[in-house]
């Protein structure tokens, strides 16, 4: 008998960037820097402390985190929060491509009226804010 969230007892396949978002969710949590141990006790599942690194280095090369030596170990703080990194996503993806227009417009399609409107809202106000 399968595990429950499993396929045939194989434990089920995050989705890419899944981990990244909780391990950067945790770490926000801890409300001061936190150390890659700290942040692996706190996450849902087993996951190892090197996969943990791997993932905070990641993050610190993509700027969503920062770390700073302590004795033997980092102590790693959040410069981002998960809308943040989503929008980095975003933004790499969208700089990877060479026709920014298509790109964006294909976007724009696949939106809900709803969200529509709140994008159309978001760029009314950040064309009223004055630039610093």
């Amino acid at each position: 008998m399968a595990a429950a969230g499993t396929s045939g007892g194989q434990p089920r396949r995050r989705a890419q960037g899944e981990l990244e978002a909780q391990v950067l969710s945790t770490l926000c949590r801890a409300g001061e820097p936190a150390t890659a141990a700290w942040v692996q006790d706190r996450l849902v599942g087993s996951v190892a402390y090197t996969t943990v690194m791997t993932i905070l280095t990641r993050l610190q090369a993509k700027g969503a985190v920062e770390r700073r030596r302590q004795g033997r170990s980092f102590l790693w703080t959040p410069t981002s929060d998960e809308a943040g990194l989503a929008a980095m996503r975003m933004r790499r993806v969208l700089d990877g491509e060479s026709d920014r227009e298509a790109v964006l417009a294909s976007f724009l399609t696949t939106l809900t009226p709803g969200d529509g409107r709140l994008l159309r809202d978001l760029l009314s106000q950040a064309a009223d804010e004055p630039e610093a």
